[in-house]
């Protein structure tokens, strides 16, 4: 059983997450066109919307909104494009939804302009490594940070060491731009430059990013670990998602990211039973 960490709480927007006490949700919206788990929006917002209603409906926690794939073989879009197709439904959303939304973008003027338009979180794929700038906008407007390590420009033999240094790189330089130490999140980065042995191995060992003092986000939702392992396509990876999700939660995983709601909200629900004795 995972022991309650001490990692305090954070504070987004008018919500306060307190670490420990359960295991935090994060609901995707995606819209961009050519999403890898087969859930791209593009630029309906209306859509979005009403996924976004239906996961505040069924217990979301946060509402995480991208407009870029983060496929490996994906054509990165453009800046103005991003913002075209985020920036609409985070102002809708902001106005609209009782959790907070997240900007999930690696480019600071896309992420200035959903924090603009009411977005209260910044998660960061490439944890700093493409736009330092990132941090200081983070410790500008006193919001959460999530920061992943990628491993896409350079692979590693030894991943949780590498995984490790990544991010202890990462929250030293958010430190360095005034970040606050509450307000950084740590993710492994499952996919991004990873095998899959690798990615297995991360969930297995999740419990030694621990030893970092930060709240760990996993991001396994039907993902291609779960495809490759099952032989399946992503709109049928749900038991799969939920068995990484689970085993997550029990090594420490504070925040889940993910596609499907209800089911892993009741995943959720049920490993923190086992876990933390929360009834």
């Amino acid at each position: 059983m995972v022991e309650k960490a001490s990692l305090g709480s954070t504070q987004c927007g008018t919500v306060t997450f307190n670490w420990g006490e359960r295991t935090y949700i994060v609901g995707i919206i995606n819209v961009s066109p050519d999403s890898f788990s087969g859930d791209g929006l593009g630029g309906d917002v209306e859509a979005a919307l009403a996924q976004a209603r239906r996961f505040v409906a069924d217990g979301v926690d946060i509402i995480d909104v991208g407009g870029e794939s983060t496929r490996p073989d994906s054509t990165p879009v453009s800046v103005d494009e991003e913002m075209n197709r985020v920036i609409p439904v985070v102002e809708r959303l902001a106005g609209e939804a009782p959790v907070p939304v997240s900007i999930d973008t690696y480019k600071a003027e896309v992420a200035r302009r959903a924090l603009d338009a009411g977005a209260q979180m910044i998660n960061d794929v490439w944890g700093l490594k493409r736009e330092p700038e990132l941090a200081e906008l983070a410790a500008q407007r006193g919001v959460p940070i999530i920061l992943a390590s990628n491993q896409r420009d350079s692979p590693h033999r030894d991943i949780m060491s590498a995984i490790l240094s990544d991010l202890r790189k990462s929250m030293k330089q958010a430190l360095a731009a005034g970040v606050a130490w509450e307000n950084i999140i740590i993710d492994p980065g499952i996919g991004f430059g990873k095998t899959l042995e690798q990615n297995l191995e991360i969930v297995r060992r999740l419990g030694e990013l621990k030893a970092l003092g930060r709240p760990i986000l996993l991001g396994t939702s039907r993902k291609s670990m779960i495809g490759l392992v099952l032989d399946l396509p992503p709109d049928r990876r749900l038991e799969g998602t939920a068995a990484t999700v689970a085993i997550g939660i029990a090594n420490g995983a504070d925040i889940v990211r993910v596609h499907d709601f209800p089911e892993m909200v009741r995943v959720c629900r049920m490993s923190d039973a086992v876990v933390r004795g929360r009834l």
